[in-house]
């Protein structure tokens, strides 16, 4: 774009809106022009006013009588015809503008300004008088400003004019300064800088291709001697608050002898800019060089034409809210600044009176916006708040609390846990009335709720607690799979949960009175997960019971495990780190399936004695041939995972007995080494002497073995053949199934005890046998009482065992090595018998009874081959009376028994002591 400006010439390459297109070239001249090359004079004078090298070069004659203030003007027009002159808006455009027509002379302009401008103005124009140039400093051909007859007037007043606008735009910055004198000289130091880095560079925004063109006056005469320019630290400073903008030099047509003419111009922070001075437009705004040229007194150069108007010369108006430097701004300032005093003094007070207020109201009542237990007793007296609780609070220990204890909600009722409330210091938790007047002000739209102070019964509570955990704690629910007969069903994982007791405690005693608590539970997670199950069901369990699993044994026969007995072979169990592991019941599976291959086996046999003749001898041992189920069981996972081979071989193995032909020749049995006999029993007490001695006769007894007759003989009930007989049930005759084997049992151990046996354990009858001999003979019940001995030689022992009609011997085999002798001790201590008498019939047996005593039995052991003593032990025994039964017809009628005195009530007899089965 190319742009005529006042004082420049035309300028090419003004961006306008940022387009940044166009270079510095000159182009053709505009009706403007012609007319300021008019007022001039010839254009082609380029000793006064024309400059030959305007048809060549990029800036234009710059005519003598405009201002720049004006050249800004024309600038701004240029871009925008309808922007008014800096410092006027819009609407007062139109009015700031200077008709055509004479204008009056420059002073007296400045003298106008400064009087409506007022004190403030006129020191100004003190100031800027001070640093005025004097016009016979200027060549005349530069003062071009005109006067009101058209007459050019000289350049000192056109600078006057312009420092007075600059003055003007300057007022608040000089109000400050005057307030800050430090950030003053600093403004100044920093005015010089930029004064010095104008001067030294070029003029920014001159045409150019690539290098700095200075933007020069008209060209003086060839017979002018153009100034050399200056070193800047001999030039002038600038009056203070107007930094320099650089120089330009000019020589007009006559000797010049003053130095170049500085010129000045204000550079203002963006924050600080007057309405004079318009905002910068930024990168793509116009770049316009504003110089300011001196002009010798003798070369004026008249006008030729009337110059076109210019815009009014307007004031700088102070910003708003500048009111620094005028009294009137700051004694509004001031009583600003005291009417917002007094307001906050009233208002301070009336609060004060309102917060005194409210203390007194309150003094002594339940601060505001206090709760208990939701309730509101916040502005209450401590007498009609606690009278509040007793009647709305107080039930509330009688109704049931809901506690909330994981997945679980149970009830509590707190009366029945020992929780109470305790009024006083439940009111002693709101404190007292607050002080600070934000607390009372905010208590209007809060609450505080304080909660209830409980009475505890320790023990109540506890054991409510105690119910509460038994119901909610349980252990995790692992994933697992059973079967329902042939169906596999999976176990869905459930966690399992664990209270804190103390913590529930805790809570119970702070909450119940809310009517709702919940307790602390910690959730306890399972180890087997549902993907697990998912896979063990398909991958295992659904395969297994699919089709029954068979094991071929010899001559064809089969042991078939069908999907109905699965379940009791197959099961599953977490192994701690997810995994669902299989567990096969060998034992489980081996009882379902070795019966069914049991007769193609044959069972080993031991090694056996045979003890007629007068001598013993071995008959040998059978080795058997069974099936070894361990082994064969080893194929039964793969073959229950398996869809298609679901059979397999069972395995045989050789099964050694137990005692071989060798090891029963190595026991030494050679000879009798003791043997004993008694008789007089009954008959049916003889059936079952005689029993019991077919069961144990050959009963082998290895070196430190012990025998036991109950768990040799094992159960001695009518399905073995015993039948009942005589016994002594709590101290008298009485009958049972298995009666009389004590006679067995008491030749069993004289056998034992004749044969240097070591007594294991025996009992001896509760009252004396005449039959048997006294401190040497054994009773037994089966469960109860047992008859033990242990073989303590180096050789084997073999029980024979064999009973007549009416006697029964016991006899055992082996190396005799010791002589046993028995020495009876005299009777001691006699006791007389009571007498019974029971109703007749068939539980009262008949007895003349008979006295007790005390006896004693002493065995001495010697050893054959030394003839030394080995032992010597006494053994004392104690026989009861034997009661004296009656039978008596007809049965009285029975009479109640006493009860001791120490007995407690209800509380059943002491226990009988077992029966004894013999006679």
């Amino acid at each position: 774009m190319s742009v005529f400006v006042r004082g420049f010439g035309r300028v090419e390459n003004v961006s306008v809106g940022g387009d940044g297109k166009g270079k510095h070239e000159r182009g053709s001249r505009s009706d403007e022009e012609a007319r300021d090359e008019a007022l001039r004079g010839d254009a082609g004078d380029a000793g006064a006013h024309g400059d030959p090298r305007d048809d060549v070069e990029t800036v234009d004659t710059e005519p003598g009588h405009v201002l720049p203030y004006e050249a800004i003007t024309e600038v701004m027009r240029a871009i925008d015809p309808d922007e008014p002159p800096p410092g006027q808006s819009p609407a007062q455009s139109s009015e700031s503008a200077v008709p055509p027509g004479p204008q009056p002379p420059l002073q007296e302009r400045v003298e106008q300004e400064s009087a409506e401008q007022g004190p403030v103005a006129e020191d100004r124009s003190d100031e800027i008088s001070a640093h005025e140039v004097s016009a016979d400093e200027l060549p005349a051909d530069e003062i071009t400003a005109e006067d009101e007859h058209g007459a050019d007037i000289a350049a000192e007043n056109s600078s006057v004019t312009d420092a007075g606008a600059v003055a003007s735009h300057d007022v608040a910055a000089e109000n400050d300064a005057a307030e800050n004198d430090v950030a003053e000289n600093d403004a100044a130091e920093n005015d010089v800088a930029e004064s010095d880095r104008l001067e030294d560079g070029p003029v920014a925004g001159l045409p150019g291709e690539g290098s700095p063109t200075p933007l020069t006056s008209e060209e003086p005469d060839a017979d002018e001697a153009i100034a050399p320019e200056p070193d800047t630290q001999d030039q002038p400073t600038p009056p203070s608050g107007l930094p320099a903008a650089g120089h330009v030099s000019s020589v007009g047509p006559g000797p010049v002898e003053s130095a170049p003419t500085q010129a000045y111009s204000a550079v203002t922070p963006p924050g600080d800019r007057g309405p004079m001075a318009p905002e910068p437009a930024g990168e793509d705004s116009a770049t316009v060089a504003i110089p300011v040229v001196a002009a010798s007194s003798e070369h004026q150069a008249a006008p030729t034409a009337q110059p076109a108007p210019t815009a009014q010369f307007v004031p700088a108006e102070p910003a708003d809210g500048d009111t620094e430097g005028q009294p009137a701004g700051k004694e509004e300032e001031k009583f600003s600044r005291m009417k917002i005093a007094v307001l906050a003094g009233a208002a301070v007070a009336i609060l004060g009176v309102f917060y005194a207020a409210d203390m007194l109201s309150t003094s002594g009542s339940v601060p505001r916006g206090v709760t208990v237990a939701g309730i509101e007793v916040g502005g209450l007296s401590h007498e009609d708040a606690e009278a509040k609780l007793v009647s709305e609070l107080g039930p509330r220990v009688n109704e049931a609390v809901v506690v909330d204890a994981g997945d679980q909600q149970l009830q509590v009722v707190p009366s029945e846990a020992g929780l109470g409330v305790d009024w006083a210091t439940t009111l002693d938790r709101a404190g007292s009335q607050p002080v600070s007047p934000f607390t009372r002000v905010m208590s209007f739209f809060t609450d505080r709720e304080i909660g209830v102070e409980s009475t505890v019964d320790a023990a109540l509570l506890d054991a409510s607690v105690e119910s509460i955990r038994a119901q909610t704690d349980r252990a995790p629910s692992e994933g697992d799979v059973v079967f329902e007969g042939t169906t596999p069903v999976g176990v869905t994982p459930a966690p399992g949960q664990t209270m804190d007791v103390q913590a529930a405690r805790d809570e119970i005693e702070a909450n119940w009175a809310f009517g709702a608590v919940e307790v602390p539970v910690e959730t306890v997670d399972v180890t087997v997960h549902q993907d697990e199950v998912d896979r063990v069901l398909a991958e295992v369990a659904t395969p297994a019971v699919s089709a029954p699993v068979v094991f071929t044994g010899r001559d064809g026969a089969r042991a078939v495990l069908s999907p109905e007995n699965v379940a009791a072979v197959l099961s599953f169990e977490p192994d701690g780190d997810g995994v669902l592991a299989t567990r096969y019941d060998t034992p489980a599976a081996t009882a379902l399936l070795a019966p069914q291959l049991a007769s193609t086996e044959t069972p080993p046999k031991d090694a056996t004695f045979a003890l007629g003749g007068g001598a013993p001898t071995v008959v040998p041992a059978v080795v058997g041939e069974l099936v070894q189920w361990p082994k064969t069981l080893e194929q039964l996972p793969a073959l229950l995972g398996s869809s298609d081979s679901r059979s397999s071989d069972a395995i045989y193995e050789q099964a050694q007995p137990a005692l071989t032909t060798e090891g029963a020749q190595a026991l030494g049995i050679q000879e009798v080494v003791a043997e004993y006999t008694t008789g007089g029993f009954e008959y049916a007490s003889g059936v079952n002497i005689r029993l019991t001695a077919d069961i144990v006769n050959g009963a082998l007894v290895k070196p430190g073995e012990t025998f036991s007759l109950n768990e040799y003989t094992g159960p001695r009930g009518t399905a073995q053949g015993f039948v009942e007989s005589g016994i002594i049930d709590n101290g008298r005759p009485d009958r049972a199934v298995g009666g009389g084997i004590s006679q067995f049992a008491t030749t069993l151990y004289n056998a034992a005890y004749f044969g240097g046996m070591e007594d294991a354990g025996h009992t001896e009858h509760s009252y004396y046998i005449s039959r048997y001999p006294e401190a040497r003979e054994a009773t037994v019940f089966e469960g109860a009482i047992d008859l033990k001995f242990t073989n303590t030689g180096k050789t084997g022992v073999v029980i024979e065992s064999f009973g007549s009609s009416s006697d029964v011997t016991v006899r055992l085999w082996g190396t005799k090595t010791v002589d046993v002798q028995s020495i009876t001790g005299p009777r001691s201590n006699p006791t007389s018998p009571n007498t019974i008498t029971l109703p007749a019939g068939n539980a009262c047996v008949p007895s003349g009874g008979g006295p007790g005593f005390t006896a004693s039995d002493t065995r001495v052991i010697t050893d054959i081959a030394t003839g030394n003593e080995i032992s010597r032990d006494t053994r004392t025994v104690k026989y009861d009376p034997i009661p004296i039964v009656r039978c008596e017809s007809p049965e009285p009628e029975p009479e109640p028994e006493d009860e001791p005195a120490d007995r407690p009530a209800g509380a059943a007899p002491p226990a009988a002591p077992p029966a004894e089965d013999g006679e």
